[in-house]
């Protein structure tokens, strides 16, 4: 991690981060709102419209909101930015997984919903979170490494209940809605795989360049940035709707 703390010494990668954090809080400002687990007006139409089992359909909504939720992906390759090893990619992706999976699940099934903006600041905050790993802040300020087994678990939960609590909004039909909320879950399992897949890709390349560590504490810098953003965002959406 030292290696990567020096690359803040370097003027380019001073410009380069501040460049992408500017650009970064117009791009995300624009969009008007920044609810990471927003569902399209077309797929909440079809939701709201749809009875019984529709496994395909679901599987699909799942998929494309994996492949498409910008916090989900920024999360998950903090989790597997510094991981070499494929076992470890698995484990912790499975344990992110898991917790996604079981509040997703579980809060839709048994209707436990939170403020959607309170939900997602906490997302934001686990990218911020992550991003400070990756940079070793944490045995620096104190000295110890938190279980980032744990912590990975421990997000994922709170990522699922932000899915959770977006599609409570639009009242799912009864009928068919285990079979339903699998089949999405699925999709999503299955649009992390693919995510993971092209992250892993560029990674593998970029590693093997010999810029890499210094880039990289640029790389989390800029991920970090956007953390931050999307709770700023998030707690100044909840104070305007309240």
């Amino acid at each position: 991690m030292n290696t990567v703390h020096r690359g803040w010494t370097d003027p380019g990668t001073r410009r380069i981060a501040i460049l992408s954090f500017i650009a970064l809080s117009a791009l995300i400002s624009s969009t008007g709102h920044a609810l990471a687990h927003n569902v399209t007006e077309g797929d909440a139409g079809y939701i709201q419209e749809i009875w019984g089992v529709n496994i395909i359909p679901f599987m699909y909504l799942g998929a494309k909101h994996m492949v498409t939720g910008y916090d989900h992906i920024l999360f998950l390759l903090g989790v597997v930015f510094f991981l070499y090893r494929m076992k470890e990619v698995g484990i912790y992706v499975s344990l992110f997984a898991l917790g996604h999976s079981t509040t997703m699940l579980a809060g839709v099934w048994f209707g436990w919903g939170i403020n959607a903006y309170i939900i997602d600041a906490i997302i934001g905050l686990s990218v911020v979170y992550k991003a400070l790993d990756n940079l070793g802040a944490y045995q620096r300020w104190f000295g110890s490494q938190p279980n980032t087994k744990a912590a990975t678990l421990i997000f994922g939960l709170f990522h699922g209940t932000g899915l959770a609590t977006k599609i409570l909004d639009y009242e799912i039909a009864s009928e068919g809605l285990l079979a339903n909320l699998l089949a999405f879950n699925v999709g999503v399992e299955l649009g992390q795989i693919m995510a993971l897949a092209v992250i892993l890709i560029v990674m593998g390349f970029w590693r093997k360049s010999p810029n890499f560590f210094r880039q990289a504490y640029t790389a989390n810098v800029v991920m970090m940035s956007m953390g931050f953003i999307l709770m700023g965002l998030q707690i100044t959406g909840y104070f305007v709707a309240t």
